[in-house]
């Protein structure tokens, strides 16, 4: 039935496995409809036919699904809406677990900024792309789990707060490839210019690595480049990458699918 208006729809879903099964067996109509088979149904829930059956009856009873004769069936617009609801109350309680509990729980490791003792009260923050910890206020704090010296790694337990760190920027150059030129159609005094300040540089293609010797840098991330990037990126690390152009529209839509701040830069002399 219904969640009563009055019930907390979380303890409701925890303390019955029954409204579960409902919202498990709900999802798989309108995952299937309209020609639902009950049979698959029962093997993946782990339920018999007949349980899936009753399910589905009271669903329709309830509201939530319409039959249209034998095995056809298809989730109302309350049916819908009790879904969307329910899953909005599940991916709450998963980020609480996630973010809150979890994140309390665990360890994380860190960079000492200075000599920490056991069960000193520490700032942790992000630098240069890794997590330091120090004593300093910051907006993300934990405690020190064991003495440790100055650079070498600690643990953080009870971490509470939002690590504060800025994203890095990619900048993303395109090579030709080697029948339109390769390394030779490429200002490297442009490209010098750019790489100026950037603290990570990987390459994608044969070309791409010849053309950043050519000036005289060499890559830091050569193979794997384009995931490497991106997770310096994320780190807040200035990076820059050195792309093949037949791989250059791919890897744009990779930075738009991450929501990473990219700049193109056009190097290709006419």
């Amino acid at each position: 039935m219904p969640t009563p208006p009055d019930e907390d729809p979380l303890s409701t879903l925890l303390r019955s496995k029954r409204e579960i099964t409902r919202f498990q067996i709900l999802v798989e109509v309108a995952e299937h409809q309209p020609a639902v088979r009950q049979q698959e149904v029962a093997e993946k829930m782990g339920v018999t036919p007949q349980a899936v059956s009753e399910y589905i009856r009271e669903l329709a009873e309830d509201g939530y699904i319409s039959a249209y004769g034998r095995g056809r069936y298809e989730v109302t617009k309350e049916g819908i809406e009790w879904v969307l609801s329910t899953a909005e109350v599940l991916e709450s309680y998963a980020r609480h677990v996630t973010r809150d509990v979890i994140q309390k729980v665990r360890v994380w490791p860190a960079i000492a900024a200075e000599p920490l003792k056991v069960g000193d009260r520490a700032g942790v923050y992000m630098k240069d792309g890794w997590l330091y910890a120090g004593k300093d206020e910051q907006s993300a704090m934990g405690e020190v789990i064991a003495d440790a010296e100055a650079g070498s790694d600690v643990g953080i337990a009870r971490l509470s707060g939002l690590i504060d760190h800025t994203e890095g920027s990619v900048h993303v150059l395109k090579v030709p490839r080697i029948e339109r030129g390769g390394s030779r159609k490429v200002d490297l005094d442009g490209l010098l210019q750019v790489l100026d300040g950037v603290d990570v540089v990987g390459i994608a293609g044969l070309e791409a690595a010849v053309t950043l010797r050519a000036a005289g840098r060499e890559a830091d991330i050569s193979f794997g480049s384009r995931e490497g990037v991106i997770e310096a990126a994320f780190h807040g690390v200035e990076c820059a990458i050195l792309i093949v152009d037949e791989e250059f529209t791919d890897f744009l839509k990779r930075l738009e699918t991450a929501g990473l701040n990219y700049v193109i830069h056009d190097l290709i002399i006419p």
